[in-house]
C-alpha cells in the first residue's frame, strides 16, 4: 500500500495531536505535578504589603537583626541582645513551598534571647521562614529561605 503526501499530512497532523494529548492529560492528571497557590488569600495579602515593607525597613535600622541556625535539636532564632526579650511578642510562620500540607504558625513565647522550631516538625529541604514580631510598640519583618 503506497501512502500519498496527503494522507501522510492527516496522519502527521494526528500524531502530534495525539502527542500533546497525551502530556496535557499526563500533567493534569498525576499529582506529582500538582501545584498549589504559594497562598490562598493572596488579594487579602496584597492589601497588607506595605504594611509589610514598612515592618522590613524597621527591621533593617536595627543595628543587628535576627539571626538563625540550625543545629540537632531544630532551628534556632535568636532575637537582638540589646533588646528586653520578655517584651517581644509576635509569631514565626515556616512556609514549604513544595507543599502547603507542612506549613505551620507558632507564637513567640521566649524564656531567653533564643526561640527554638523543634527538629520533629521540619522536614529536609528550602523553607521560607518569616517572623512577624513586635517590640515596644514597633513591628518588624524578618524573611529569609533557608535549606533545612
Amino acid at each position: 500500500m503506497k501512502i500519498n503526501w496527503g494522507t501522510a499530512i492527516v496522519i502527521a497532523f494526528v500524531a502530534f495531536i495525539a502527542f500533546i494529548l497525551y502530556f496535557v492529560i499526563n500533567m493534569s492528571t498525576d499529582d506529582k505535578y500538582d501545584h498549589d497557590l504559594v497562598v490562598e488569600d493572596y488579594y487579602k495579602q496584597e492589601l497588607q504589603f506595605q504594611s509589610d515593607i514598612n515592618k522590613e525597613t524597621n527591621a533593617r535600622k536595627l543595628e543587628i537583626d535576627i539571626s538563625w541556625k540550625k543545629t540537632e535539636e531544630g532551628i534556632v532564632i535568636t532575637f537582638p541582645e540589646q533588646m528586653d526579650f520578655k517584651a517581644i511578642k509576635g509569631s514565626v510562620f515556616l512556609y514549604r513551598p513544595s507543599n502547603k500540607q507542612f506549613d505551620f504558625e507558632i507564637p513567640i513565647s521566649l524564656s531567653n534571647r533564643n526561640l527554638l522550631i523543634p527538629d520533629k516538625r521540619l522536614l529536609g529541604g528550602r523553607w521560607n521562614i518569616k517572623v512577624d514580631w513586635t517590640y515596644k510598640n514597633t513591628d518588624y519583618l524578618y524573611k529569609k529561605e533557608i535549606i533545612y
